[in-house]
């Protein structure tokens, strides 16, 4: 009834996923993994996180004390060693036979009841506040499972393409977006703050000598290393200390931010589309179980919702949108009159009314833009430079700069690029302009004085198309701990 650890290294120990896919009926198998369910002191069902099917495995109960059997519970771990054999009831192909069984780590049922571990459905709210457990359910189970072949293919398409993957500082002292919402970073001591003459902050005698924050971007970084190695890309964590208490933000997520040079802005959305359409066909030629269980959980989601709130295309049908019909490429000047003249703008039902060219677009008019009047996902480009950042190269009519966004049907932008000002003498006429800081910036300006030439990137928050790709409704279910205003557990 017991073995020794010995006895477990005997045996090549398979996952549950390759024991279902591909387990050889009549042999011998040693699996591990945590009971999701205990039927009748004789079928267990055994989950270990390689995929969403459980594993029946079968004791019979005169082969083991009662005592023994009666410590088996929801979501203990257990080590099993039996036979691999055709299954007699529904819901599997095959089910092991157990022969051996160890019980690795007891679960106390009572406790567990009090748990999202307890058999019953568990709203998303209740799943984060239980963070460290919630990754056990199906659901939880099958986003990671989705974020990490994700994540392979971002890596898998970067170099198939002769990209170098580039490491950029998680600690800096520029706010590449300009915006000012960064996190602090400081090793002063909190209760004697040192103080200049002038009654500021002197930040001389912090760690670093002067103001330090986690990093917004690894952008501005990148494109240096893109000036020397040519295809390069950055996909790590970013801060922003954005209060928004949104489905859509994060404090800390994961960015994906190619730089290449000698590209400009057609190359640079060929590469966009190219590169999201690689990544989520992966996705649909390697996840195809997970996906359709979330596209199941999507649809009786959305059951609860009036009518016109629900999604006109089901999970895959969405991804198979964005990875078959074309993209189409409109200028802000276009859309703007498009938007100016749409039903819902003449009618007031836009949240933010269209009333002339320069308004920042909104989720609900991009969506718009994918969703009813495209209808197929849409690359806007030449923003008015107003709205932009100051690295974006400004056009010749001066007032709009080579900037693209990529929008997706339910989502709206999943995507911000621009060609990158190469012109020094431009490039410093608009830091000044933004009141932005020529000494801290001064090795990304110095770029522009030996061999500028033109250069493109873009940028994709990782959880955005995790979101995407999984149909979960809110951004705080992509990422393993979300980091939001007021929350800072596990």
């Amino acid at each position: 009834m017991w073995f020794t650890h010995l006895d477990l290294n005997i045996m090549h120990h398979l996952t549950i996923k390759e024991i279902i896919d591909q387990g050889q009926i009549s042999k011998e198998y040693h699996v591990n993994g945590w009971v999701r369910s205990f039927r009748n002191n004789r079928f267990i069902a055994l989950n270990d996180g390689s995929c969403l099917k459980n594993l029946q495995c079968v004791l019979n109960p005169e082969d083991f004390d009662k005592e023994f059997i009666d410590h088996i519970s929801v979501g203990s771990s257990l080590s099993i060693v039996g036979s691999l054999i055709e299954s007699q009831g529904r819901g599997q192909r095959v089910e092991i036979d157990i022969d051996k069984i160890k019980i690795l780590g007891l679960a106390n049922s009572e406790e567990v009841r009090k748990t999202i571990l307890s058999p019953k459905r568990h709203s998303l709210e209740k799943l984060r506040e239980q963070a460290h457990l919630r990754v056990r359910t199906n659901t939880f189970g099958a986003v990671m499972r989705l974020r990490s072949k994700l994540s392979f293919a971002v890596h898998e398409y970067f170099q198939k393409n002769n990209f170098q993957y580039v490491t950029t500082p998680i600690i800096t002292n520029s706010d590449a977006e300009g915006a000012g919402e960064t996190f602090r970073v400081t090793n002063l001591d909190l209760k004697s703050i040192p103080t200049s003459e002038n009654g500021e902050v002197d930040f001389k005698k912090d760690f670093f000598g002067k103001p330090a924050n986690l990093t917004v971007s690894g952008q501005l970084e990148a494109e240096t290393f893109a000036l020397g190695l040519g295809k390069v890309y950055t996909f790590g964590p970013t801060f922003r200390a954005e209060n928004s208490n949104t489905t859509r933000h994060l404090s800390e997520f994961w960015m994906i931010e190619p730089e290449v040079a000698f590209c400009d802005l057609e190359g640079n959305m060929d590469l966009a589309q190219d590169f999201i359409t690689y990544v989520i066909k992966y996705a649909l030629n390697n996840c195809e179980e997970d996906l359709k269980f979330l596209e199941e959980r999507l649809s009786k989601e959305e059951a609860s919702l009036p009518k016109h709130q629900r999604s006109e295309l089901s999970l895959i049908d969405k991804l198979k949108f964005v990875t078959q019909n074309q993209y189409k490429r409109v200028s802000y000047t276009e859309a703007i009159e498009i938007l100016k003249n749409s039903k819902p703008n003449k009618k007031k039902k836009f949240e933010y009314l269209i009333k002339e060219w320069g308004a920042d677009l909104q989720s609900e008019h991009e969506r718009f833009l994918v969703e009813k009047h495209f209808k197929c996902p849409v690359i806007l480009y030449d923003y008015p430079a107003k709205i932009k950042a100051f690295y974006m190269r400004l056009n010749a009519d001066n007032k709009t700069v080579r900037a693209m966004d990529v929008l997706f049907p339910g989502i709206g932008e999943i995507v911000g690029g621009s060609q990158r000002e190469e012109r020094l003498d431009v490039l410093v006429d608009k830091i000044k302009a933004l009141d932005i800081s020529e000494d801290e910036l001064w090795w990304y300006i110095e770029t522009r004085k030996f061999g500028t030439c033109e250069h493109s990137g873009f940028g994709l928050g990782f959880e955005r198309l995790v979101q995407f790709v999984t149909g979960m409704s809110n951004i705080r279910d992509v990422i393993p701990y979300p980091r939001t205003p007021k929350n800072l557990d596990f």
